[in-house]
């Protein structure tokens, strides 16, 4: 039988070169700099790795070659991050300020530009539930402030500190961390918290129409139910105990399981990234499936 050559258009080699443009999972934010607010972890379970979704991010974002400033109140947090990252051979700066405050963020960011000279990138991951879990009548005036000012005004603050260094140098991206709750309705105790998150659903399409044609990218990542540290410190008081409170809410969840910080990570890596370069005002889910659920 005669053999076939099969002779390949030219114009379709471009598509096969090696290795294929675009595509290097190498080093995706070399030469950038990255701004992570919550940097740091609380200290979970024996158990678990002590790593929440702004830590692993700021890892992430490491690892892939940019440089890191790492923002928190809590500076021994921050600075545990730095060192991890340090000891991988990455470069990271600590810095102590509460996202809350105006005076802070503008500190932040000028912090960056002395240290880095840059800011490309700037991921808000604060966020905190009710001190008092509750609905409409067991909630107070405090309990809403609190969590109106971490969850959603700390972004109003984070975003006019940064994006004047992102215009002087025509772009960037910001992602913002909000959560499935910000959709799901069927949670009493969550009261506040669903009503910040929706908010900062809000507040990112706002801003990614504002800013899109100078440069800045603008999109937002919905965990759903992830096993990080800090679960054990603000869920758990809504459990008798913690295998009742993992059981509970791993069969919520489609897929039966939570997920873990690495999981948002690798999700702001790709936003973060020039793959993501045509996507802006975003609302991406990482849930294991559980709104399919309606729950």
């Amino acid at each position: 039988m005669k053999r076939v050559k099969f002779l390949f258009p030219k114009v379709f080699e471009k598509y096969y070169d090696k290795p294929k443009r675009g595509l290097s999972m190498e080093k995706r934010l070399k030469g950038k700099v990255a701004i992570v607010t919550g940097a740091g972890s609380v200290v979970g379970p024996t158990d678990r790795e002590p790593v929440g979704n702004g830590k692993a991010s700021a890892m992430l974002y490491a690892r892939n070659g940019a440089a890191v400033l790492a923002v928190g109140r809590d500076i021994k947090a921050v600075e545990d991050t730095c060192k991890r990252i340090e000891d991988e051979g990455g470069a990271c700066v600590p810095c102590k300020a509460d996202v809350s405050k105006a005076e802070d963020c503008k500190t932040m960011a000028e912090t960056c530009i002395e240290r880095f000279g840059a800011i490309d990138i700037l991921h808000n991951n604060v966020g905190i539930v009710s001190r008092n879990p509750g609905g409409i009548l067991e909630v107070d005036e405090e309990d809403w402030d609190t969590v109106m000012d971490i969850n959603i005004k700390s972004m109003f603050h984070t975003c006019r500190a940064v994006i004047p260094f992102m215009l002087s140098k025509s772009g960037g991206s910001i992602i913002n961390i909000s959560s499935v709750g910000s959709l799901l309705y069927k949670f009493p105790k969550l009261f506040i918290y669903t009503i910040s998150k929706a908010a900062v659903n809000s507040f990112t399409k706002c801003l990614a129409y504002e800013m899109a044609e100078k440069g800045i990218r603008v999109n937002c990542i919905m965990p759903g139910m992830i096993d990080t540290p800090v679960i054990y410190k603000e869920i758990l008081k809504m459990y008798d105990n913690i295998e009742q409170m993992r059981q509970d809410r791993n069969s919520l969840i489609p897929m039966k399981h939570m997920g873990e910080p690495w999981d948002i990570a690798h999700a702001a890596l790709f936003l973060a990234s020039d793959e993501a370069k045509y996507i802006t005002g975003q609302i991406l889910a990482v849930d294991g499936g559980i709104l399919l659920t309606g729950a």
